[in-house]
């Protein structure tokens, strides 16, 4: 069969790229889908429900093999990148920051030379709402036009590859899009962020690790959410530009906290306050206008519904 694009996924083992294939995969039948996962412990190719469709294809590769990479460019001539492929857990980017310079950084810089030399026509990179920084609580919240003012090993690495990708437009010609996200929970999330590790906690009758004081300010979009409107800017989107994809759910940990606690059953002997995190941002809130203005994006799912979806998910025994 012959498709009219071939998107190479970096990343679609993980928690929002398997959400993404799930979505695109049966959408777009006349568009073949090559996933690329190094495979590393927070994806499974179990989470892709789709994988048997005709147009899905995976490769276990490292975006930080520029030589394997170029192989994969000559053989599948990839029309199109969406780059989700990060080292995403701050506190493992305190502990080691390393790694997240090599692969956020170096593995997207690898990703956009083989996209310029191979002619391809748009690069899609997935970045995060963290690198705009901590916001104050009566602060606006962020829009595409703010400074970049990342405050964690992991939201530099992601702040540095966004320059990049930026530059690749500016100085190649390169057609890019970025979107920014909030939060994201749903269904087959790792149990390192905190929706799915407190529910596990709670599930398996464990207090769950509160930082700090717990009034660390976070705004949740649901995954399909999410996808949703990469989707709208991979297809819509003007190049060179940036966009926020806000899930307007501005939430304190203890009250997300103190919800998850509730749909267990139990009561507030189930926190553990623990020693806050290293340089703990107080507040993350994304300004998404500009996606529902140029793109006609919003988001739709209900959080209190989301949430209890996803709780009961991990409930059912699924991950």
């Amino acid at each position: 069969m012959t498709y009219d694009k071939t998107i190479l996924v970096t990343g679609g083992a993980g928690f929002i790229g398997s959400n993404y294939l799930n979505f695109a995969i049966p959408q777009y039948p006349n568009y073949q889908f090559v996933n690329l996962d190094a495979l590393t412990y927070a994806a499974d190719l179990n989470n892709i429900s789709v994988s048997t469709l005709p147009n899905y294809a995976f490769i276990k590769a490292d975006i930080r093999d520029a030589k394997k990479l170029a192989e994969i460019f000559e053989e599948y001539k990839p029309t199109h990148v969406i780059h989700f492929a990060a080292e995403s857990h701050v506190d493992n980017s305190i502990t080691g920051p390393g790694i997240f310079v090599e692969t956020n950084v170096l593995g997207t810089q690898n990703l956009l030379e083989c996209a310029r030399k191979y002619g391809v026509k748009r690069f899609h990179f997935v970045s995060t709402d963290e690198v705009y920084g901590s916001l104050g609580a009566a602060a606006a919240a962020s829009t595409e036009d703010d400074i970049l003012a990342p405050n964690s090993p992991y939201s530099a690495s992601k702040a540095s590859a966004d320059l990049i990708v930026r530059s690749y437009n500016r100085t190649f010609g390169l057609d890019t899009v970025t979107t920014r996200a909030s939060n994201n929970y749903g269904p087959n999330q790792f149990p390192e962020k905190l929706i799915p590790l407190f529910i596990s906690n709670l599930l398996a009758g464990k207090k769950v690790p509160l930082y700090g004081n717990g009034k660390n300010v976070r705004d949740w979009i649901h995954v399909s959410d999410h996808v949703s409107g990469i989707d709208r800017v991979f297809h819509d989107g003007r190049a060179g530009e940036i966009y926020n994809l806000g899930g307007g759910n501005e939430i304190e940990n203890i009250d997300i906290t103190k919800k998850l606690i509730a749909l267990a059953g139990l009561g507030d002997e189930m926190i553990e306050y623990v020693t806050d995190r290293l340089g703990h941002d107080i507040r993350y809130a994304l300004d998404s206008s500009k996606a529902t203005k140029e793109l006609g994006w919003k988001p739709l799912k209900d959080f209190e519904q989301g949430i209890e979806e996803t709780f009961a998910h991990y409930k059912d025994g699924k991950k």
